[in-house]
């Protein structure tokens, strides 16, 4: 008999959610603002519904695919929200790159009301979710972990369980942090085989073959030389996610000097208008910083700072 589960937030990452858990039989009732997404999830044969607290009424998990904590919290609080459909003993399944303090206080929250909150973080851009390649880390309750593994078997390779809520909210950023060196590190010698005159595609085929390689290299690497700064994740977000890092070292006395250089790249990228292109549109900075030419990218996104 096929599962039924609700879906929150249906933009990149939800509609790889979507591909995948249709794939694996699960019937899904959806909720987006965007009246585009809930007509793509009809067109793949799930239930549009016209509020969150429908979309989580009659299921046992709900998965969230949101930008921020705050509207992840609004989305499970506010009027409508999932808290109005939800039976006792609804598992919420949040995916989005949260502050982990926030994660911690809305657990705590729905525990007292009989619903079992985690904070599941993935691990991957929508291109890879859609190929079934994410990974998830979970914070919460293990008991609870264990019991929606059906859930995730039906999006991801594979899923960890990291502790307590916040856990998987914090291991998400330290991943993207060690992501965005990655992707640093790339751009930055990237850019300098190219003021030295060497011949990129070339360039990049070594990278890949030698002691560096990366799964940035093989995914990004591409991108950067053409100017292809089609959507898999966005500069908004990252800028997003470098604060919540910077906030986090802050936290805890850890020293985040590759952070912060991110952090103000990220920030001049979307001052510049890269604020609704691929993460890797920062690369036209460094390009820019080195005197060479900035290439608006091929995304057919209108350039100018996202509101």
């Amino acid at each position: 008999m096929a599962l039924r589960l609700g879906l929150i937030g249906m933009g990149l990452m939800g509609q790889a959610f979507i591909y995948n858990l249709h794939k694996s039989q699960f019937i899904i009732q959806g909720f987006d603002i965007d009246p585009a997404r809930m007509d793509q999830l009809k067109g793949q044969g799930g239930h549009p519904m016209d509020t969150p607290a429908q979309a989580s009424k009659d299921v046992d998990c709900v998965i969230i695919s949101l930008p921020t904590s705050e509207i992840s919290r609004a989305s499970i609080m506010g009027s409508d929200g999932i808290l109005e459909g939800a039976k006792e003993g609804l598992y919420i399944c949040d995916t989005t790159t949260a502050r982990p303090e926030d994660s911690e206080s809305l657990h705590a929250e729905l525990e007292k009301l009989g619903l079992n909150y985690m904070d599941t973080c993935v691990s991957g851009t929508s291109t890879m979710a859609q190929d079934g390649d994410l990974v998830i880390i979970a914070g919460g309750d293990e008991e609870n972990f264990n019991a929606c593994k059906k859930y995730f078997d039906g999006f991801s390779r594979s899923a960890y369980y990291m502790g307590p809520a916040g856990s998987g909210a914090r291991t998400k950023l330290i991943i993207n942090l060690i992501l965005a060196g990655n992707r640093l590190a790339l751009a930055e010698g990237m850019v300098l085989g190219e003021k030295a005159g060497l011949e990129a595609n070339n360039l990049l085929e070594v990278l890949q073959d030698g002691a560096c390689s990366s799964k940035t290299m093989l995914d990004k690497g591409p991108k950067m030389i053409k100017a292809d700064y089609s959507k898999e994740g966005q500069i908004k977000v990252s800028l997003k996610d470098s604060r919540l890092m910077l906030e986090q070292g802050q936290r805890l006395g850890a020293p985040m000097l590759m952070t912060n250089i991110w952090s103000q790249i990220i920030q001049v990228s979307y001052e510049k208008g890269y604020g609704e292109k691929d993460t890797v549109a920062f690369y036209e900075v460094l390009r820019g910083m080195a005197g060479l030419e900035e290439r608006p990218g091929i995304d057919n996104v209108p350039m100018g700072k996202d509101e």
